[in-house]
C-alpha cells in the first residue's frame, strides 16, 4: 500500500459485520419459538395484505398506467436482488421510479456514478429519478408491489428492511441475525431517526425488532409507518 493511500482520512463509521451471535440467539428465541413468530405473523401477512391488495389494486393499476405513459419504452416494474430470510436471496418488485439509462442526457456532463445513493436512503438529489418517480418515493407508493412479496412467503409486512445482495456480501451481513426473520415492507428502521443513513450501519435497530417479534410491536410500527408517510407527503 502506498504512503498516499495509508494517508488517507477513514470513514469515521464502519459498518457491523457480526454474524448469528449466540447471545443474540438466546435473546431472541423467546419470540422466535412463540406461538405469534411461528404462525401467528404469518397468518397476519396474508389477511392484511390480501385485504391491502384488494383496496389499493386501483391505485396500483393508475400508477403503472402513468408510470408507462411517462416512458413507453421502460418496464413498469423494477425487479432487484435482496437478501431475505436465512441469507436467502430473492427477487423484490417495485415500481420503476429511475431513468433506465444511468448515462442519459439528464445527468448533465459528468454523468453520475450512484455515490449519493450509498450515503444515503431515497435521497431526493438523485438526478436519475423522474418526476413520477420522486413523488412515488415520497408517497412510498412505489412499494405496493411488495404485497406481491409478502403473499409469496419472501417477506413481511413488518421485518428488517432487505439489503441489497451485493452489498450484505461486502460487509459480510448476509449471516447476520437480523435474516432470522423475514424481511418487511416497513420495519423500526424506517420510523427511527436513523432511517437517512445505511442499512448496514445500523443493524443493532433491526435486532431490537428481532428481540421483539410480537403482535403489538408489529401493528405500532406499522400505524407509525403510516404517520411517517404522512409526514414525508406534507412536506
Amino acid at each position: 500500500m502506498s504512503q498516499n493511500a495509508q494517508n488517507q482520512p477513514q470513514p469515521e463509521t464502519q459498518p457491523i459485520q457480526a454474524p448469528v451471535s449466540g447471545a443474540v440467539l438466546i435473546d431472541a428465541c423467546p419470540r422466535l419459538l412463540g406461538p405469534y413468530a411461528l404462525w401467528g405473523k404469518r397468518t397476519f401477512d396474508l389477511a392484511v395484505s390480501c385485504l391491502l391488495a384488494v383496496v389499493l389494486v386501483p391505485v396500483g393499476l393508475i400508477v403503472a398506467a402513468a408510470i408507462y405513459a411517462n416512458n413507453r419504452s421502460a418496464p413498469v416494474m423494477f425487479r432487484q436482488t435482496r437478501v431475505g430470510q436465512w441469507g436467502k436471496p430473492f427477487t423484490m418488485y417495485k415500481f420503476r421510479t429511475m431513468n433506465p439509462d444511468r448515462r442519459g442526457d439528464y445527468l448533465g456532463e459528468e454523468g453520475y456514478d450512484g455515490s449519493e445513493r450509498r450515503f444515503t436512503h431515497k435521497t431526493d438529489k438523485d438526478p436519475r429519478h423522474t418526476w413520477l418517480g420522486r413523488i412515488l418515493r415520497k408517497t412510498s407508493l412505489d412499494e405496493l408491489p411488495q404485497l406481491i412479496n409478502v403473499l409469496n412467503g419472501d417477506m413481511s409486512l413488518v421485518g428488517p428492511r432487505p439489503e441489497i445482495l451485493s452489498v450484505a456480501e461486502r460487509f459480510g451481513i448476509r449471516s447476520h441475525a437480523r435474516h432470522l426473520v423475514r424481511p418487511g415492507i416497513t420495519g423500526l428502521w424506517q420510523i427511527s431517526e436513523y432511517r437517512s443513513q445505511l442499512l448496514h450501519e445500523n443493524v443493532h435497530i433491526d435486532l431490537a425488532y428481532v428481540r421483539k417479534v410480537t403482535f403489538v410491536e408489529d401493528v405500532r410500527i406499522l400505524f407509525g409507518t403510516v404517520g411517517a408517510v404522512l409526514r414525508q407527503s406534507g412536506k
